[in-house]
């Protein structure tokens, strides 16, 4: 018994002493590391694209992932084909918003709160060094959405924990964990704690989520042929790109309506009240609970005081 519990030991420190080894590849350049989890390849894309190019243009490290490879997320296809397609298109977006893309590799509708999931997304937290994490609520009409936020919430503890999965580092830190927005009511409506404007990467934006061909413009899980047939995929791309920038006018525009006295907040009366279009986050009851000073070094686009 004895030399089991050591051999045990010898085990688990081994892998701590591994894990530290492969921490130091990760670079330190003095950037911000943020990480984006959505359930579907083009979640994270939609709620938080604005605010990844944001960062990536002062030079800040962002990685936008997929819980699930979207197998079923198209009306006419499905399987591996789809989550080719879906894994390809969110690599496109990440890339042209100066982002990094990972896609997991779980069935589209089949996301549950697992114990192997949690640890997948712990290791992914403390893999990308996340100074900020951001994923659904975990109210949502949709299961996949639900689910990936209690596991980032399952995460928000368990990073700073050395022996969960001490074949990783454990975070010397805590990340900020944030909510992206939403329209749900219950348990109690979404509280945008900080509001980004975007109007600055607009445009960046809508070309980014161009690649969005399944989605936005094959018409996506519940998609039909009278659907796709406003804007065909073989529609010259100038008059794809005008109405995916109309759609996303009204969207994005929506967001700086609803959460105008969080821009004004932010940017100050007369700024705030000329943003056009914006992306608003929620600050999580878990994980680290920043000051304002430390929310400012964190979004480095947002004025100084």
């Amino acid at each position: 018994m004895i030399l089991k519990t050591l051999t045990s030991s010898l085990f688990l420190l081994v892998l701590v002493n591994v894990a530290a080894a492969q921490q130091e590849k990760t670079p330190d350049d003095g950037k911000l590391r943020i990480i984006c989890f959505g359930a579907h390849p083009d979640d994270a894309e939609y709620k938080s694209g604005g605010s990844a190019a944001l960062w990536a243009k002062m030079g800040h490290h962002v990685k936008l992932v997929s819980v699930t490879n979207g197998d079923i997320g198209h009306w006419q296809i499905a399987g591996g084909p789809l989550a080719k397609r879906r894994t390809a298109e969110s690599a496109l977006v990440a890339k042209r918003l100066g982002a990094t893309s990972e896609v997991l590799d779980i069935h589209d509708g089949e996301v549950m709160p697992t114990l192997e999931n949690r640890r997948k997304i712990v290791r992914l937290i403390r893999d990308w060094n996340a100074d900020i994490v951001i994923a659904h609520r975990p109210w949502d009409y949709h299961p996949d959405h639900r689910y990936t936020g209690v596991l980032v919430q399952d995460a928000a503890f368990m990073v700073t924990v050395p022996f969960f999965c001490p074949d990783t580092p454990a975070l010397k830190k805590n990340p900020v964990f944030l909510y992206s927005s939403d329209r749900f009511k219950r348990p109690y409506p979404f509280r945008a704690d900080i509001a980004v404007s975007i109007d600055d990467v607009f445009d960046k934006k809508v070309d980014a989520l161009m690649a969005l061909e399944t989605q936005i413009f094959e018409g996506g899980a519940l998609g039909n042929a009278e659907r796709v047939s406003k804007v065909p995929p073989a529609s010259p791309p100038e008059l794809r790109r005008e109405w995916l920038k109309g759609k996303w006018q009204s969207r994005a525009g929506n967001e700086a309506k609803n959460f105008r006295d969080a821009l004004i907040e932010w940017y100050g009366e007369e700024n705030g009240k000329a943003v056009k279009y914006a992306e608003a986050f929620e600050i999580c009851e878990y994980g680290r609970q920043p000051k304002h000073s430390e929310i400012l070094e964190l979004f480095p686009f947002l004025p100084r005081d």
